[in-house]
């Protein structure tokens, strides 16, 4: 069975909600990996990143997931902060930048998209068994990953305002030069073509700040999905996670069989990415196998039948699918931020709820929630 590993980009937050620059102090006092999740720093200092171990079940993966929320906490908690699952901070905010060489020379480079930037995704990591194989993954799951930003939707708030977007993250992080879908490569002669073109243009600093929505990693024999919001629900990282597996394992099947994958520019699925970011599940997104109008309902239920034969091979079809219905019920986080701001229209209670939600003990799904078909 592949393996499957996630990194979660985590907010800091102090007492009255507000982004707090701790993660150096935080990560200072951060214990060896050892046998469970890590963290690291990322470019700012209000946020830290966890890694999960490479995971066979999601039964594990959940487990790693909650442990690395509650490690970044409890590092966070001494210097006055919380880790919380917020894609964007609700509050204004400016960020302060980590001290390192190459965030030092991005900030210099890059002006205020580098200075001001603090958003917080979600990557999800899948084994792969040769670079020839993840080039055809790429080339086949890209059509769906405006429906995974849907589902993962997690930032409508952003400088103490309503964005109006689902995911205001993906609009912010697409002010990066490289960030976005990428057409067909059909080869790995030409995915590194490709790489080495961006790198050679010297907009780009090096292949690390090869933003793209899902790529090759460099460090270890994974593809790497990019595109989501860090998902405030760790249950809903989980359905992520089991269905960027089971795409992939979906492409490779594909792939093998010789089925071509579906030609759509990247112009067309950036625009399919923007629909997802402003709506999130409750709006239109264009349906995944055509490109034409539609719901996000349809492309979801096309996401299910699409992925439902490698779903019931791994056995996690019965959790995507009470977790698509828990999602579509409650808009996910970002319908969950906007609810908490309904009761009393404070953006201290968003990321109040926010934190809870983050840390909140896992659970079975209520009885309520009835499959997405």
């Amino acid at each position: 069975m592949r393996t499957v590993g996630v990194e979660e980009e985590l907010l800091l937050v102090d007492a009255r909600g507000a982004a707090s620059p701790v993660a150096p102090l935080a990560l200072a006092d951060a214990p060896d990996a050892g046998g469970g999740p890590a963290v690291s720093a990322e470019i700012q200092q209000e946020m830290i990143e966890t890694q999960t171990r490479p995971c066979e079940t999601m039964t594990a993966l959940l487990a790693d997931i909650v442990a690395g929320r509650e490690l970044a906490d409890r590092l966070a908690r001494p210097h006055g902060a919380r880790a919380a699952a917020l894609a964007m901070s609700p509050l204004r905010m400016r960020p302060h930048a980590t001290t390192d060489d190459r965030y030092e020379q991005m900030m210099q480079r890059y002006g205020v998209t580098a200075r001001g930037t603090l958003v917080c995704g979600c990557h999800v990591h899948v084994g792969i068994a040769s670079r020839e194989e993840g080039v055809a993954v790429l080339d086949r799951i890209r059509v769906w990953l405006p429906v995974l930003l849907a589902l993962t939707t997690n930032s409508p708030y952003a400088g103490g305002v309503d964005t109006g977007h689902a995911s205001y993250r993906f609009v912010v992080w697409h002010q990066w030069q490289s960030a976005g879908p990428t057409d067909v490569f059909g080869s790995v002669e030409a995915y590194d073509r490709f790489e080495r073109l961006l790198v050679d243009t010297g907009v780009i600093l090096d292949k690390g700040m090869l933003y793209l929505d899902a790529r090759l990693s460099h460090k270890q024999p994974t593809i790497e999905v990019r595109v989501a919001d860090v998902c405030l629900d760790a249950r809903d990282t989980v359905v992520l996670a089991a269905l960027v597996r089971a795409l992939v394992e979906t492409a490779a099947a594909q792939w093998r069989a010789g089925e071509p994958p579906i030609p759509l520019p990247s112009a067309a699925l950036r625009l399919a990415e923007w629909q997802a970011a402003l709506t999130g599940v409750s709006g239109r997104l264009p349906h995944p196998g055509t490109g034409l109008a539609g719901s996000a309902a349809d492309a979801l239920a096309a996401l299910l039948a699409h992925t439902t034969p490698a779903l019931e091979r791994t056995g996690d079809l019965a959790l995507v699918r009470r977790g698509l219905a828990r999602i579509v019920r409650t808009g996910g986080g970002a319908g969950r931020q906007r609810a908490a701001f309904a009761r009393r229209g404070r953006m201290r209670d968003v990321v109040a709820a926010a934190v809870a939600a983050t840390h909140e003990e896992s659970q079975d799904d209520d009885g309520d929630d009835r499959d997405v078909a």
